[in-house]
């Protein structure tokens, strides 16, 4: 399974999480929900879907390339799996290629992961409530203010389908909407930060 594209040992019913982001720069809490979610949710593999421009940033990221190749030697090891399959695939937006790996991979239980610095944002995604009618999803506690997070308006909007945290091993087979909000003793890193430096 290289790239997430073609599928290599890719069987029926694996759980797979996808972790998209610019990653501008990669850091440790990056890793941290990756691996919380891997672990957590007793995930076969994540897949670091690195993103050539996130639609909602208006700072251009860098270069692809560089980017790619950092995660790559960064965010290796169990489990992960480092792809450029959202430029291969010339998706622009999450939803859009939630769609295509659906359609590609139909029997595989997917799962969307981000951090709770994202869910405070979620409603502005394109197409955001596609996402959730598409597939679970895992979200991994922040630093980054979790207060506001957790009262978002996609938090609120789908209060009933939150899943406690203590069964969270059987998201991947819940069928949507379903999410849950995972904590763990928190990260602090952030690209924002990393990049002010």
């Amino acid at each position: 399974m290289a790239d997430g594209l073609r599928g290599e040992g890719l069987a029926p019913g694996m759980r797979i999480g996808l972790f998209g982001g610019s990653f501008d720069p990669v850091h440790e809490g990056h890793r941290h929900v990756a691996e919380t979610a891997r672990r957590r949710l007793g995930l076969d593999q994540v897949w670091w879907l690195v993103s050539p421009q996130n639609p909602l940033k208006t700072r251009e990221a860098g270069d692809f390339r560089t980017r790619l190749e950092t995660v790559r030697q960064k965010a290796g090891g169990k489990g992960m799996v480092i792809t450029d399959i959202e430029s291969r695939l010339g998706t622009r937006y999450t939803a859009d290629l939630v769609d295509r790996l659906k359609t590609r991979f139909p029997r595989t239980r997917f799962v969307w992961i981000m951090g709770g610095d994202n869910l405070r944002h979620f409603h502005r995604w394109h197409r955001w409530q596609d996402i959730l009618a598409a597939l679970p999803v895992a979200v991994v506690a922040r630093p980054q203010d979790p207060l506001k997070a957790q009262l978002s308006p996609m938090a609120r909007r789908y209060a009933t389908s939150r899943i406690p945290q203590a069964s969270a091993k059987n998201l991947p087979l819940r069928k949507p909407p379903a999410w849950t909000y995972l904590t763990e003793p928190l990260q602090s890193a952030s690209s924002t930060a990393l990049r002010a430096r």
